[in-house]
């Protein structure tokens, strides 16, 4: 150390130096301590020694708090013992790896061995200075050395390179630390870390090499890591960290053996750090593979009383279907507590796969045996500061007591880190210190920001300006409870949204929630009328595998018609006033989509029914059912298909207008918003009707451009039909059931503000009364 209380980096040896014996005085065997690189240990070089003999007596000098008998004793030598220069290599070597002292002197004369310590200072407290963007007592938290306990160079250089290590996971890779002592009376000091943080390094491209099946955009939406945006200065996402790249690469593996591709693999990623150090250029070089489809599906059971025909209905995946590793691990789970369920707690099941690359199928064979038996002594979580320990534990598929399986081990990692709460999630086991047959799960996380605060601003066709701000929590104070609000200010609309969902309801995988809303809507350009809605809905749904959902749900409230203009249609006129529903509902969802963010292939099913009539003033009943299929053209061309059909019927009453459908805009492009629909013949008011049936046909393809700039080309059709309204003379109105469609082209610009959509679309078939629409324009969703 030198006098303004800089620490010299110095090695602290594993070998001792062995001084010349001078006429004058005892020889000293000490340690020399110089300035060289950082993190080695100081390396004493033995020289030669005049004069051995036998030790008669020992002498300790210099020690303060250790006693002189311990230091004898960590030498292991002894009166009686003889002098060597081997000997003494080997006691300075043994007092140096204590840790106890700073430097170390044995000297021999007149068969007296005298040592002379200098003991390492004690800490009397640890300080940080220049550390801004991480709190003290994370910083705290990480390093080893603490106040009272004994200082040595090489803790804290360990400690320098955890904080080096705190600062790169938040993405400052220019961080330098420089760690100093201030001197204090009595063999004490004060340990300050003077941190120069730097500027962020953040992410500033993301490229992947040899992907041709998906596009640079869709592979960017698998993995969690994002490139660097203005608007992201709430997230940590945009920051590069090594962790998290492990953690994408997993994420690419999974996301391609999800959707067929067996041979899949991961040839390297690179993150180069730009000159100036101020940013990371990512790179994922991939080899896809071919793609497979599941062939044979066998299980081979060697469990006495056992028989694999009772196995069979736990295989998940089908055969013809793309291959699917997902459905490998459920099935390996779905036989494993099939079995467990006939008495064996102890089951091992391996999947034997064989590629046949000619026909590009994947035959599987799963293998039944028993297991060794152990059981889960107990799991240890750590590295949660915020979230709680129950909510890890609720996604573990093993408790305390349990018999041990690896496939459950397995899932429960997937499990935790599908909760996206999480940078970094390891699940291990180790052996027990207690007994053989017991193992000691560790369950290592590291926890990331589940806050989001959102802006938006644009301009859609139907609403005209808007503004709307969203703020969310998707683990609320450590629980892992998911609240929103949101607010949306438009020309045309106004809307405020709470909601709330509980993933765990009642201890068990049922997501409960609620939702209140206030919404206030401008119908005076199509309909010449403001509607009210105020109210709240409670909500219930569990999933009954991978991919069929169940929800269920009940909503109140308050609609009001007002603001009715005086030259409005005299069916909306008698509508006038305040309504209260009380609604039942669900829907059902069958989803086999490969990505539900920019899927490519596969399909979704939802059907959905309401109940209206417990209370209120509404009584009805409705249906919808709609669809989606996705089939992948070309390597960047999709080809969507979707159709959808309602229906409404009231209950001993005719429906209110405004729960009817409306034909045009979003589900009919080349037509105003309910410009296909039936309308009052003297007032050109839109009325609705109380059925409606649509089908859309669209491809997306690239245009040519940057993917950089993430703008592609589409062209779509559109056709469909709508029913009359209730209570409404034929005579009064102007409807037909005929079919209208439309066709037209559009550009979709992946903007930093959220998607925009400009769509061109020109009717092919409509009615002489109907509303057209060539030019849609919709931007500004949340970013």
């Amino acid at each position: 150390m030198t006098g303004s209380g800089r620490i010299r980096a110095v090695v602290l040896g594993s070998a001792a130096i062995i001084g010349l014996v001078s006429a004058s005085g005892p020889a000293f065997a000490q340690s020399s301590l110089g300035t060289v690189t950082v993190g080695s240990r100081p390396v004493a070089q033995p020289m030669p020694v005049s004069g051995e003999g036998t030790i008669q007596s020992m002498d300790v000098q210099g020690s303060q708090r250790v006693e002189a008998d311990t230091i004898k004793a960590y030498m292991g030598l002894k009166e009686g013992d003889r002098y060597s220069p081997d000997a003494v290599d080997k006691a300075i070597k043994a007092l140096f790896a204590t840790g106890l002292f700073a430097d170390v002197a044995i000297g021999f004369q007149n068969d007296r061995m005298i040592v002379k310590v200098t003991e390492n200072p004690i800490i009397n407290r640890v300080a940080f200075e220049g550390n801004k963007r991480v709190e003290e007592k994370t910083l705290q938290a990480e390093v080893q050395l603490k106040a009272r306990q004994v200082y040595t160079r090489s803790k804290v250089q360990d400690d320098v390179k955890r904080i080096l290590d705190v600062y790169r996971r938040s993405g400052r890779f220019a961080v330098t630390v420089e760690p100093k002592v201030i001197q204090l009376e009595q063999n004490r000091l004060d340990l300050v870390f003077e941190v120069n943080e730097g500027p962020s390094t953040y992410v500033r491209r993301i490229d992947f090499v040899g992907n041709k099946r998906y596009s640079d955009s869709a592979l960017r939406e698998v993995v969690s890591t994002r490139e660097e945006r203005w608007y992201r200065f709430f997230s940590s996402s945009d920051t590069y960290d090594p962790d998290r790249t492990t953690y994408d690469r997993e994420l690419l593996r999974r996301f391609y053996l999800r959707n067929g591709y067996s041979d899949f693999r991961i040839v390297s990623s690179v993150a180069e750090l730009t000159p100036d150090r101020a940013g990371f250029f990512m790179t994922f070089t991939v080899e896809e593979g071919e793609r497979y489809k599941f062939g044979d599906l066998k299980v081979d059971v060697k469990i006495p009383d056992v028989k694999p025909e009772d196995l069979m209905p736990s295989i998940k995946a089908v055969s013809g279907d793309w291959y699917n590793a997902d459905l490998v691990e459920n099935t390996v789970q779905a036989i494993t507590d099939r079995v467990g369920a006939l008495g064996y707690a102890f089951v091992d099941v391996r999947p034997r796969v064989k590629r046949d690359k000619a026909n590009k199928i994947v035959d599987i064979v799963f293998d039944v045996q028993e297991g060794p038996k152990v059981f889960v002594e107990r799991i240890d979580i750590a590295g949660n500061m915020r979230t709680l320990d129950r909510v890890i534990r609720r996604e573990m598929q093993l408790v305390e007591g349990d018999a041990f399986n690896s496939a459950k081990l397995r899932r429960s990692r997937e499990k935790l880190r599908n909760l996206g709460f999480f940078e970094k999630v390891d699940v291990t086991n180790v052996p027990s210190e207690t007994s053989p047959d017991r193992t000691v799960v560790q369950v290592d996380v590291r926890e990331k920001s589940t806050g989001e605060l959102s802006f938006g601003v644009g301009w859609s066709s139907s609403d005209g300006a808007l503004f709307d701000v969203t703020l969310r929590e998707r683990n609320l104070l450590g629980r892992g409870q998911d609240i929103r609000l949101k607010t949306t200010i438009a020309q045309r609309k106004s809307e405020i949204d709470l909601s709330f969902t509980e993933p765990y309801f009642l201890d068990r995988p049922l997501a409960a929630g609620f939702d209140l809303f206030a919404r206030d809507r401008d119908y005076q350009k199509t309909s010449s009328y403001n509607l009210k809605d105020t109210g709240g809905s409670l909500r219930l749904g569990f999933n009954y595998d991978e991919n069929w959902r169940q929800t269920f749900r009940y909503t109140l409230s308050q609609s009001e018609v007002s603001n009715v203009a005086s030259t409005a249609s005299t069916f909306i006129k008698q509508r006038e006033g305040e309504y209260l529903l009380s609604m039942f509902g669900q829907t059902l969802s069958y989803d086999r989509r490969d990505n539900v963010i920019e899927p490519t292939e596969g399909y979704v099913v939802k059907l959905s029914t309401d109940v209206a009539g417990a209370g209120g003033d509404e009584k009805f009943v409705r249906g919808m059912i709609d669809g989606a299929h996705y089939t992948p053209l070309t390597d960047d061309t999709v080809l969507m298909v979707q159709g959808s059909f309602g229906a409404i019927q009231g209950i001993g009453q005719d429906v209110m207008f405004i729960r009817n459908y409306q034909l045009g805009g979003e589900n009919l492009r080349g037509f105003r918003t309910g410009g296909g629909s039936a309308r009052d013949k003297s007032t050109s008011d839109v009325l609705g009707g109380t059925w409606i049936g649509t089908v859309t046909a669209e491809v997306r393809f690239p245009l040519g451009l940057p993917e950089e700039l993430g703008i592609s080309g589409k062209t779509f059709t559109d056709a469909g039909m709508v029913g009359k309204p209730d209570g409404v003379n034929a005579s009064a109105m102007n409807y037909s059931s005929s079919i209208r469609a439309s066709a037209g082209v559009g550009i979709v610009w992946k903007s930093p503000m959220g998607p925009v959509s400009i769509d061109l679309a020109y009717p092919l078939m409509k009615e002489d009364f109907d509303k057209e629409e060539i030019f849609r324009f919709n931007f500004g969703t949340q970013f």
